[in-house]
């Protein structure tokens, strides 16, 4: 049989997925509205536009970026805020701070927790539970390192006095709040909406320490959960499950207070050692005038200063003790050995 001549109709070419030409150049979203994220719930973001709020989704060009409250975004779809209704965003804002969390001391996974913030406001109990002067110590480094202003709020006056703990932080540049329960009332509370007026501020606390009070006396209808702390371990359950942003109704500009799950470690491996006495503002004072150059500053480095100092002025010794063995636990913890605390 004569070999036929082949011709054009004997090409067969399989159709593509889609009829349009793949490209690399990305939509620009000329049109996108920016947003302000509140909070997030499986993968949908609430995210205030214009005094509404509209539920969106990431756009699968973001990949693994993080989306946390706090955030400004980009939003395009349907921003009518309606039942029902799903935008996308686009695009995260450049942010100003950025708060963060690990595990623990040496694991290398860091958790944006809330971006965007001015200050960190650490709340801790008085009495019941005990306070955790390490724990404080740990937020204040995460705060510095973040560019944030810390402030601590004293709760639970009513059952220890506040006036020691206080003048710890004080020495250190830490500014406090001392709230107490009066009958239905909390007193300090107008002292602690001046210090949050104009301001977006994160709330954190390990649990049982009021820190959801707080917020429901700050924010009518806010109805964050509460709970008691058990009398035996001395531990809360965690009664807010998800970091959210709340308004704070105030006559000095746009308030916000971001409330976030009760914690019970704030690892720092994301913090460079070499600053964690940067953080420690009354340390780092003693340090720079009277270490020797080189100085670790922990237990068995020969001539520090800080040891002097802890000895000095009887009765305020035990505090400055307590101070200079949080910073060496840290240094030691951040440095790979384990944290007692």
């Amino acid at each position: 049989m004569p070999r036929r001549e082949l011709d054009e109709t004997d090409v067969r070419v399989r159709p593509g997925r889609g009829s349009r030409p793949r490209t690399k150049q990305r939509p620009a979203h000329a049109d996108a509205v920016r947003g302000f994220v509140t909070g997030v719930d499986r993968g949908r973001y609430q995210t205030l536009v214009d005094g509404r709020t509209v539920v969106a989704m990431k756009a699968r060009d973001l990949g693994a970026q993080r989306v946390v409250p706090g955030d400004e975004v980009d939003l395009v779809g349907d921003l009518s805020g309606h039942a029902g209704t799903l935008a996308r965003i686009v695009r995260i804002a450049e942010r100003r701070t950025v708060l963060r969390r690990t595990a623990d001391d040496t694991d290398a996974a860091e958790r944006v927790v809330v971006a965007n913030a001015d200050q960190l406001v650490i709340v801790t109990a008085l009495a019941d539970p005990t306070p955790r002067t390490r724990m404080v110590d740990r937020c204040v480094v995460a705060a510095y390192d973040a560019g944030m202003h810390a402030l601590l709020v004293l709760t639970k006056a009513d059952l220890a006095d506040p006036g020691p703990l206080a003048a710890v932080y004080a020495a250190a540049g830490v500014d406090a709040v001392v709230t107490r329960r009066e009958h239905e009332s909390i007193v300090g509370l107008d002292t602690l909406r001046t210090a949050l007026a104009g301001r977006v501020s994160v709330l954190v606390g390990h649990s049982g320490v009021g820190k959801s009070t707080l917020v429901n006396a700050l924010v009518p209808g806010a109805m964050r959960a509460t709970g008691e702390v058990n009398e035996v371990t001395g531990r809360g359950r965690h009664t807010s499950t998800s970091a959210v942003a709340l308004a704070v109704p105030t006559d000095e500009g746009p308030t916000w207070v971001i409330d976030t799950p009760g914690v019970r470690s704030f690892g720092l491996a994301h913090v460079d050692p070499a600053h964690l006495l940067a953080a420690f503002t009354d340390l780092a004072q003693v340090a720079s005038a009277s270490c020797p150059r080189g100085c670790t500053h922990l237990v068995d480095s020969p001539d520090c200063a800080l040891d002097e100092w802890a000895e000095h002025d009887g009765t305020a010794g035990a505090d400055r003790h307590a101070r200079v063995d949080s910073l060496r636990r840290l240094l030691v913890s951040r440095l790979g050995a384990d944290d007692p605390d």
